[in-house]
C-alpha cells in the first residue's frame, strides 16, 4: 500500500516565497497584535510552558495521591477530572449515576469530598484547572468553600474553570439545563471571579472536544470563536465590558498528529482571537492577547503495540510548544485502553521535562517565523475558519446552529470522513492498518481497574453522614434561595451555591434546586448525510462487506435491523454516531437509542422491535455493570438478540463481558467493513439457531409437550406495560432510525 498519508488540510508539497505575498502579519512580533507569535514578548525564554497533569478517578483520597505524586514529580499545575455524575449534577446515591461513580474521574458530592482532593495541597501556590461545565456552580462552589475552611481567601486561588457550555451542547453533551440558562451561568460565574478572583480564569473555551469529535483544523478554529463571541456579547448584555471579559477568557486546543497544521492552527488563534476581541470592543493588549492550555490528542492514541503511543504523544507537544502554548497535558501511553497507569502518567509528565531542559526548545520565540510554509498554512486556516465562521452566522449564529443541529452535522460528517480514509487505508495508523504484522508488538499493559461499585458505597456513606451533621432548615433555607435566584434572575448564582455549599448542601441538591426553574435539557440531534458510504464507494473491501449485507438482506426478506443503545452518562458520541452512520450506508436498518439511556429502557426498546443485533456503545469505563444490566433485562423480556459491544474494553472486561453473554466486542481499531462482515456472520448464525429452535418448538408442540414455554424464545415481545420515556433521537441518517 501506499505511504501517502492522506490529511484533512492538504499540504502543497513545495513552499517558495510567492506563497508570502500580502500576508499582512508576517513581521509582527511577540506580545504585540496580532500576537501570533506568542502572547508575551520573552515567551519561553524566561518562563517554559507549564506542565498541567489532568486526572481524577475514583474518590477524593485516590485522586488526591496522584496529584500529590504528580507535583513532586514534575507537574507544575493541576486540572481536575470529575467523575461523569459529577459533571451532569448527580449525587453518587443516585439511580441514574450507579454504574458511572468514580469511573472517569473523581466522584465529588461535597465540600468534605473537595476537601479531601486536595488535602496537602497549597492551594494558594498551585494552580488549579476543573472541568467542569453543566454542574458547575455547586462544584466550583465547593472547590471556594474547601479553600476558605483552609484559611485560603479567594483572592489568593489562581487556576480555570472551563464553564464552556456551548460546547457541550455541539460534542461533548456533559450538559445539565438548556443553552440560554446555561449562558446565565456562565455570566454570573464570570461577574463573580472578576469582583473576588482575579487569578482565576472564568472561562476557557475549548476546541479540544471539537477536534476529538472530528472535526478538522479550520472548524475547529471555527467554533471556538463562535462559541468565545457568544460568551463575550451574552456577558456584555448583562452589564460586563468587553475587556473585563476577554481578560478573564483563556482558550483549549488539542494537538493532534497533523504536524504542521497544528502549529499553524495555534497561531492562527492568537490572530483571529486579537480581531474578533477588538471588533466586539476590546482595547487592551491584555484581552486580545488569546492564552492557551493545550492537550495532546486523545483520540489519535492507539489501542494497538501502545508503545507507539509515546511517538505520537511527544511529537504533539511539540506541535503544541512550536504553536506556542502556555500550559500543556500530554497524554500517557496506555490511555487509549484504560486510566492512565502511574508509570505511564510519570512518562508523560517526564516528555515535557525533557522537551524543557534536554532539547532547547525553550531558546527560541516562535522559531517557524518567516517559514514559506507555516506563514501561508497560518494565513490559510485563518480564511478558511473565518469563512466557517461567516456559514454560522448565515444559520443564525452558535446557538441556533446548535438549535437545529448544523454543528453536530458537519462534525460527524468529519468524522465518518475521516473513519473512511482510516479503514480504506488512506490515512495511515503505523500497527493498525499499516506495518501490522511485527515480531516485537508489546503485550497489552496492565490497566488501572477501578472498583465503581466500591466507591459508590463509600460515597453514599459519606454523604448520609453529612447529611446527619449537618443543619437541615439551613440546607432548605439556602437551597431555596438558590431556586429564588434562578427564578427571578436577581442575585448572583455562585453566591447562592456558595452559601449552599457551606451549609454542606450536595451537588445533586444543589442541582435540583436549579432543575425546579430549569428542568434538564433534552437535546434532539440534527441528520448526518452518508458521508462514509461515499467516501469508500470504490473500495473493494467496504463494496465487498455490503454485497453481504445485501444477500442477507435477501435471505431476511427486509434489511438486517440493529440498536444502537448508548447507555450510562457518558457523552461522547463519536463512535455510536460514526458507525451508526456506516451500517446504514452498508445497508442496515439502525435504531439509536440516544444518549443516557438506561439498560431498562434500552431493554425495553429492544423487546417492542424486532433487532437482528443490540450493540452498545462504550467509552467511559461503565461497560461491565451497564451491560450486565442490559442482559438480564432482555432475559427478563425474552429478547433473543445477540448483544455485541464496542468502544474501549480492557482484556480483562472483555473476557467478562463474553461470560455474560456477549457475542462480539469491537475494539477501537476495528474497520467498519470488518464490524459489517462480523456481525452479517452473527446475525446468520442467530437466525439459524431461531429456526433450529423453532423446529424443536414445534415437534414438541405436535407431541403434546406441556414444556414448550420454557424453551421457546423470542426474537421481541409483542406487548409491555411500560413504554420507553426520555429517549432522545441521535444520528438521524438514511436507513436510520431514531427513537421518538
Amino acid at each position: 500500500m501506499s505511504g501517502v498519508r492522506h490529511r484533512r488540510v492538504p499540504l502543497k508539497p513545495l513552499y517558495t516565497s510567492a506563497d508570502l505575498d500580502g500576508l499582512a502579519h508576517l513581521h509582527s512580533q511577540p506580545g504585540v497584535a496580532p500576537f501570533v507569535r506568542g502572547p508575551y514578548t520573552s515567551m519561553y525564554t524566561s518562563k517554559p510552558w507549564t506542565i498541567r497533569q489532568y486526572a481524577g478517578y475514583a474518590d477524593a483520597a485516590d485522586s488526591n495521591l496522584a496529584f500529590r505524586r504528580a507535583l513532586e514529580r514534575g507537574a507544575q499545575g493541576l486540572s481536575v477530572a470529575f467523575d461523569l455524575p459529577t459533571q451532569r449534577g448527580y449525587d453518587s446515591t443516585d439511580e441514574a449515576a450507579r454504574a458511572d461513580v468514580g469511573l472517569a474521574g473523581v466522584a465529588i458530592d461535597t465540600v468534605d469530598d473537595m476537601t479531601r482532593l486536595f488535602e496537602g495541597i497549597a492551594l494558594e501556590r498551585v494552580s488549579v484547572s476543573m472541568t467542569m461545565n453543566g454542574a458547575v456552580l455547586p462544584v466550583l462552589a465547593a472547590f471556594i468553600v474547601a479553600a476558605e475552611e483552609r484559611g485560603i481567601g479567594m483572592e489568593s486561588l489562581s487556576g480555570t474553570v472551563q464553564n464552556d457550555i456551548l460546547k457541550e451542547f455541539m460534542v461533548r453533551n456533559a450538559w445539565v439545563f438548556a443553552p440560554e440558562p446555561s449562558l446565565r451561568i456562565v455570566a454570573d460565574i464570570a461577574r463573580f471571579l472578576g469582583e473576588h478572583m482575579p487569578r482565576f480564569k472564568a472561562l476557557s473555551v475549548s476546541g479540544y472536544h471539537f477536534q476529538e469529535a472530528g472535526a478538522d483544523a479550520s472548524l475547529e478554529l471555527a467554533l471556538t470563536f463562535a462559541n468565545a463571541r457568544t460568551y463575550l456579547r451574552s456577558m456584555r448584555s448583562r452589564g460586563l465590558c468587553a475587556d473585563t471579559v476577554c481578560e478573564q477568557l483563556s482558550f483549549f486546543f488539542g494537538t493532534g498528529t497533523d504536524f504542521y497544521t497544528e502549529i499553524a492552527k495555534l497561531r492562527a488563534a492568537r490572530l483571529m482571537w486579537s480581531d474578533i476581541a477588538e471588533q466586539e470592543g476590546a482595547r487592551t493588549a491584555k484581552s486580545r492577547a488569546l492564552r492557551m492550555h493545550c492537550q495532546t490528542s486523545g483520540w489519535s492514541l492507539s489501542p494497538v503495540r501502545t508503545q507507539n503511543n509515546i511517538v505520537r504523544t511527544t511529537v504533539e507537544a511539540m506541535a503544541a510548544v512550536f504553536g506556542g502554548t502556555q500550559s500543556l497535558h500530554t497524554n500517557a501511553h496506555d490511555e487509549a485502553l484504560a486510566l492512565p497507569s502511574a508509570s505511564a502518567a510519570q512518562l508523560a509528565r517526564d516528555t515535557q521535562l525533557i522537551l524543557q531542559h534536554e532539547m532547547g526548545l525553550c531558546d527560541v520565540i516562535d522559531p517557524w517565523a518567516g517559514s514559506y510554509m507555516m506563514e501561508s498554512l497560518t494565513a490559510g486556516l485563518v480564511d478558511q475558519a473565518r469563512a466557517l465562521i461567516d456559514e454560522i452566522d448565515a444559520h443564525g449564529g452558535a446557538l441556533e446552529a446548535i438549535r437545529t443541529g448544523w454543528v453536530q452535522r458537519r462534525i460527524r460528517e468529519s468524522a465518518a470522513a475521516t473513519q473512511a480514509r482510516i479503514d480504506a487505508g488512506e490515512q495511515v495508523i503505523v500497527g493498525t492498518n499499516a506495518f501490522v504484522a511485527s515480531e516485537c508488538d508489546d503485550d497489552a499493559p496492565a490497566c488501572l481497574a477501578i472498583d465503581g461499585e466500591r466507591v459508590r458505597v463509600q460515597q453514599s456513606r459519606r454523604i448520609a453522614e453529612v447529611r446527619r451533621r449537618r443543619d437541615d432548615t439551613r440546607v432548605r433555607s439556602t437551597l431555596a434561595a438558590l431556586t429564588r435566584a434562578a427564578r427571578d434572575d436577581d442575585g448572583n448564582l455562585l453566591e447562592a451555591a456558595l452559601d449552599c455549599m457551606r451549609a454542606r448542601a450536595t451537588v445533586g441538591e444543589c442541582t435540583r434546586a436549579l432543575e425546579a426553574v430549569w428542568p434538564r435539557h433534552v437535546q434532539i440531534a440534527g441528520a448526518s448525510s452518508e458521508i462514509y458510504g461515499a467516501t469508500r464507494r470504490d473500495d473493494d473491501a467496504w463494496r465487498a462487506a455490503c454485497a453481504q449485507v445485501a444477500r442477507l438482506a435477501h435471505t431476511l426478506r427486509r434489511k438486517p435491523r440493529v440498536l444502537i443503545a448508548k447507555l450510562g452518562l457518558d457523552g461522547h458520541d463519536r463512535g455510536a454516531s460514526v458507525i451508526a452512520a456506516a451500517l446504514a450506508d452498508a445497508g442496515f436498518q439502525v435504531t439509536t437509542s440516544g444518549l443516557f439511556a438506561s439498560p431498562v429502557q434500552a431493554a425495553t426498546l429492544a423487546a417492542e422491535e424486532c433487532f437482528d443485533v443490540v450493540g452498545v456503545s462504550s467509552l467511559a469505563g461503565a461497560h461491565v455493570a451497564l451491560v450486565s444490566a442490559l442482559m438480564r433485562e432482555l432475559a427478563a423480556r425474552n429478547v433473543r438478540a445477540p448483544v455485541v459491544v464496542g468502544g474501549i474494553v480492557p482484556d480483562d472486561d472483555a473476557r467478562t463481558l463474553r461470560t455474560l453473554g456477549v457475542a462480539d466486542i469491537f475494539g477501537p481499531g476495528s474497520t467498519m467493513h470488518a464490524i459489517v462482515e462480523r456481525l452479517v456472520s452473527l446475525i446468520q448464525k442467530s437466525e439459524k439457531a431461531y429456526l433450529t429452535d423453532a423446529v424443536f418448538i414445534g415437534r414438541a408442540e405436535s407431541a403434546g409437550s406441556t414444556e414448550v414455554s420454557t424453551l421457546a424464545g423470542t426474537c421481541c415481545a409483542s406487548s409491555f406495560d411500560t413504554a420507553p420515556t426520555n429517549f432522545q433521537p441521535a444520528g438521524i441518517l438514511t436507513n436510520v432510525k431514531p427513537v421518538g
